[in-house]
């Protein structure tokens, strides 16, 4: 049974380490700023259920899915590198080619660092038309927006341009925000930003 949110929720497949958080605050406030819903696995917290069934569980709540491919250093520890990000990327193209009529309907965004880099470590995805962010916050806002434009054919966003003025107003709004909600903002979990960005959107739509 589709979830009443479906066509509105955005699957966030990224890095969550401190390198890229700049990178995915921009996409998710991008996403809630086109009027959809940005869905992550940092949205829940249950020890009782295993992470992979929290993962098929967001992708069959969402039409749509953004996928960062971009991390592939060595872990500093393990000397590996990280899988998790193709891995959620196979499972929403999965759920895609295989699921119900509503499933064949989701889209998806693919972003890597540099144009064509993905080739020399996933080129089984060659055909697919990944997108370059080159690490920068503005270009990735502009890309999310206009794929998100193309995708789901709405004509009610904002332009790449004004969503990535609105984020700056944000950012800047953002620690006085948690100050008067008794909130850190260097200690923000994902449920907190989300619900931040929300409220200042609601307030920049109201008649002043």
């Amino acid at each position: 049974m589709e979830n009443a949110d479906y066509n509105d929720s955005v699957f966030i497949n990224c890095p969550f380490d401190e390198s890229y958080k700049r990178m995915f605050d921009a996409i998710v406030f991008a996403v809630f700023d086109c009027g959809f819903r940005a869905r992550c696995t940092l949205e829940e917290e249950d020890a009782s259920q295993i992470r992979i069934e929290k993962i098929y569980s967001i992708v069959s709540d969402c039409r749509y899915g953004i996928h960062d491919i971009s991390s592939t250093d060595l872990d500093p520890t393990s000397n590996l590198p990280r899988f998790n990000m193709p891995l959620e990327l196979g499972i929403f193209l999965s759920a895609k080619r295989f699921g119900t009529k509503n499933h064949r309907r989701k889209k998806c965004l693919v972003l890597d660092s540099k144009k064509y880099r993905y080739q020399r470590f996933i080129s089984d995805i060659s055909g697919q038309d990944v997108k370059a962010h080159e690490n920068n916050p503005e270009k990735v806002v502009k890309i999310v927006r206009d794929w998100l434009r193309n995708a789901s054919r709405r004509i009610t966003m904002p332009g790449g341009t004004t969503i990535w003025r609105h984020y700056k107003a944000f950012v800047d709004n953002l620690p006085e925000m948690c100050n008067q909600c008794r909130l850190d903002v260097n200690e923000l979990i994902f449920n907190d930003y989300a619900w931040l960005v929300v409220e200042w959107l609601k307030a920049l739509d109201k008649p002043h």
